[in-house]
């Protein structure tokens, strides 16, 4: 085992933790990102937005009621609405369990949500692959070994998800309900505001500042926490002395991992979702709503002609052709609303001119 006793001792174990970090710190700037294209298309669509805020409410109502199962404080109230959400518990406990209980509020709806469809892809795939790269053999238990097997791992795991997205079909029932929860995902991953009057703005920010005031409220509990992921760590190189490979450190932060990948994509795709939805919003009349008829019937008819022609890329094939589609007909629908808007501009102009020219032609010359 080559590396500096610091680093192996001291720095590998940080490794992980720092790209599960990142990784979590990239959903916050896709939810703000979201949580931006909400606030544009808010006005025409006011029923939509407040449905993302209740379901942000809801996940993270559910998170705090299962902090406080998994404390044995038990719930005695649990109270929702569109813009408000309460779970009281049966016992006030103070100590680890009230800090506990708050971190399942504050960090996890980060992660729980993500959780289900992570055990749901796992259980629909059968995969479940923990590596470590050869060429890292060696050094494995050093810094830079475990962030590589960190990424190794996530981009194994990325590369088996986006195969299945690209050959999901839409047609079947599972699969089809896999993407509605993505979408439920990625629009209610956190609310926009709670309280009737948007009393508390839920941006960035204010995770942040919860998420600082629970480390800094118990700074205790926060580095018992590393010392115990630091014991798996070790616990994992006396395995693999004595012979037994069992990277547990690697494989319980590469799940993280796996979970923060999936609410990220959730998120990218719905970012697309209300993207569509603010460009079909220029679109004047009842033409707007072709390009949503456009991606189910683009869909069928490829999977109509894939049915007579079948081939092992069809679904992928699919789904291309049903966003190009839709892409393109929100395009032209466009370009033809800004030709009209030019046309019409056009025309007042040469009435304006022409009006100016008569006036001209009229008007009393002065002697």
């Amino acid at each position: 085992m080559e590396g500096s006793p610091i680093d192996i001792v001291i720095f590998a174990p940080l490794a992980p933790i720092l790209g599960v970090i990142l990784f979590w710190f990239i959903q916050l700037l896709f939810i703000e990102s979201q949580k931006f294209l909400l606030q544009k298309i808010r006005p025409k669509h006011e029923p939509l937005c407040r449905f993302t805020n209740f379901l942000g409410i809801l996940f993270q109502s559910i998170c705090h009621a299962l902090g406080y199962t998994v404390t044995k404080s038990g719930v005695s109230e649990f109270y929702l609405s569109v813009s408000y959400g309460k779970v009281a518990p049966k016992k006030e406990k103070k100590g680890i369990f009230e800090w506990i209980a708050n971190a399942f509020l504050f960090i996890g709806p980060f992660f729980i949500p993500a959780l289900l469809l992570l055990i749901l892809y796992l259980l629909g795939t059968g995969y479940f692959e923990i590596i470590t790269p050869a060429n890292i053999e060696a050094t494995k238990y050093t810094f830079g070994g475990q962030i590589t097997a960190f990424g190794a791992n996530l981009h194994n795991f990325s590369q088996n998800f986006f195969t299945f997205l690209y050959r999901i079909d839409l047609l079947h029932p599972g699969h089809f309900g896999f993407l509605l929860l993505m979408i439920f995902l990625g629009m209610g991953i956190r609310p926009s505001h709670i309280g009737e009057q948007k009393l508390d703005k839920v941006d960035m920010i204010y995770d942040l500042r919860n998420i600082w005031s629970l480390i800094t409220h118990k700074p205790l509990y926060v580095i018992v926490l590393f010392l115990f992921f630091y014991n798996i760590f070790y616990i994992s190189i006396i395995f693999n002395l004595v012979g037994v490979d069992q990277n547990w450190y690697i494989a319980i932060f590469s799940i993280f991992g796996w979970i923060s990948l999936i609410a990220i994509v959730s998120l990218i795709i719905t970012h697309f979702i209300l993207i569509l939805i603010r460009f079909t919003d220029e679109i004047p009349g009842k033409l707007r709503y072709l390009p949503y008829l456009t991606l189910p019937v683009s869909y069928v008819l490829m999977r109509l002609i894939f049915f007579y022609f079948p081939t092992d890329f069809m679904y992928g094939v699919s789904l291309l052709v049903m966003i190009i589609c839709t892409v393109i007909v929100t395009y032209i629908l466009l370009s033809r609303k800004s030709n009209k808007f030019k046309t019409e501009r056009d025309i007042k102009s040469l009435n304006k001119k022409g009006k100016a020219e008569k006036d001209a032609r009229t008007e009393p010359v002065e002697k």
